[in-house]
């Protein structure tokens, strides 16, 4: 029996299908879904709002606190300072394959802005992942509820603001935080 190349692509399809949803390939379906979505990330970057379009935060009593490498903070001691704020957690796909471009980024900016990395994951979930990916952001428990500007319904969710509380970024899912829109955002961000 010869079998055309539509029967042989149908049997990999299904086999593949088949293989995804056994116990052997649930964790190669979340790896799957990682590298989807990293890919994603590097072809679209977050929009930017014009000043003018700007939403001013209603309130800066947000509380945190440091789980690691970080001790606990309130986002009104932050007024006049950038921030960037990333919610996200260890066992988020999207949320871990944008983490090499935030950390890229962190590395470049930590000392211009400050960066808040906000969890609901223990601290020892946190530190285990960050040991093995070699980050060490620093990184809260959310103690206090957010604002309405800053209320977050999906992870990863970003918020970047200015030195007037106002959102100059809001972005739901992951994107490419190592892009060029972004670092120029930054870089004029901290100069205003």
């Amino acid at each position: 029996m010869k079998l055309n190349k539509k029967t042989i692509s149908n049997i990999l399809f299904f086999g593949f299908i088949i293989f995804l949803f056994t116990p052997f390939g649930l964790g190669t379906r979340a790896k799957l879904t990682q590298g989807i979505t990293y890919v994603k990330t590097l072809l679209f970057s977050p929009s930017v709002e014009e000043i003018d379009k700007r939403l001013t935060v209603d309130t800066y009593d947000l509380k945190f606190e440091g789980i690691v490498s970080a001790n606990d903070i309130n986002l009104e001691s932050l007024r006049g300072k950038v921030v960037f704020i990333n919610y996200w957690a260890t066992w988020c796909p999207p949320c871990i394959a944008e983490m090499p471009m935030i950390h890229k980024l962190y590395l470049d900016y930590n000392e211009k802005l400050v960066f808040l990395f906000v969890t609901t994951d223990s601290k020892e979930k946190v530190e285990k992942f960050y040991g093995k990916n070699d980050y060490n952001f620093p990184t809260y428990n959310q103690l206090s509820k957010a604002p309405l500007q800053l209320e977050v319904s999906t992870i990863p969710t970003t918020f970047i603001l200015d030195k007037n509380g106002k959102v100059a970024l809001s972005e739901y899912g992951a994107v490419n935080w190592n892009s060029n829109s972004i670092r120029e955002l930054l870089d004029k961000l901290i100069e205003e």
